[in-house]
């Protein structure tokens, strides 16, 4: 079966970025937690370049994915970069580094701290995999038809579940 919109896509995956002498750092490796990324294709679960890239592919295909910023998690926006009041993070303890995960417009972000000055915080709220060249090492381990309720709900849903039985299966 070909991955197409409305299907849910297992995988295995390392990720790594590209640094600026052309050498690659591992950043994630589904691999190690023995835990394979499930997403539901076509509903953005994933960043669109990679998404792009396993249309079309099925299960046991292995395939590297080189991703520009602007397909992956963006180009950085030092707008994006703010000064705020320290009381905007209650009691947590505050360095340079520390991420935090907050309500933005446009749904959960990460905010890291990068500056600490007085009751003054300079935080960006970048994606902190913003502005980078990424690259995929990807293993398809399986490709299946949604359910109704994963439809429904715009992503996969845990083995097990009432709604992800196999009886609930839209035919597509």
């Amino acid at each position: 079966m070909s991955i197409t919109a409305h299907q849910v896509v297992t995988l295995h995956y390392v990720l790594s970025d590209v640094l600026s002498d052309g050498s690659k750092r591992v950043l994630d490796d589904s691999r190690t937690r023995n835990k394979p990324l499930e997403y539901l294709h076509g509903h953005d679960n994933i960043v669109p370049g990679l998404e792009q890239a396993l249309a079309g592919q099925e299960a046991g295909a292995e395939l590297s994915v080189q991703l520009m910023p602007a397909n992956a998690y963006g180009v950085r926006n030092e707008a994006l970069v703010q000064e705020v009041g320290r009381g905007a993070f209650g009691g947590a303890e505050l360095t340079p580094g520390s991420s935090f995960q907050t309500e933005g417009e446009a749904g959960p972000q990460i905010v890291t701290v990068l500056e600490v000055n007085g009751d003054r915080v300079t935080v960006d709220t970048n994606h902190p995999l913003a502005g980078r060249t990424l690259h995929y090492r990807v293993t398809i381990l399986e490709v299946r038809e949604a359910t109704r309720a994963e439809l429904a709900k715009g992503h996969p849903l845990p083995p097990g579940t009432e709604h992800s039985k196999v009886e609930d299966r839209k035919v597509l």
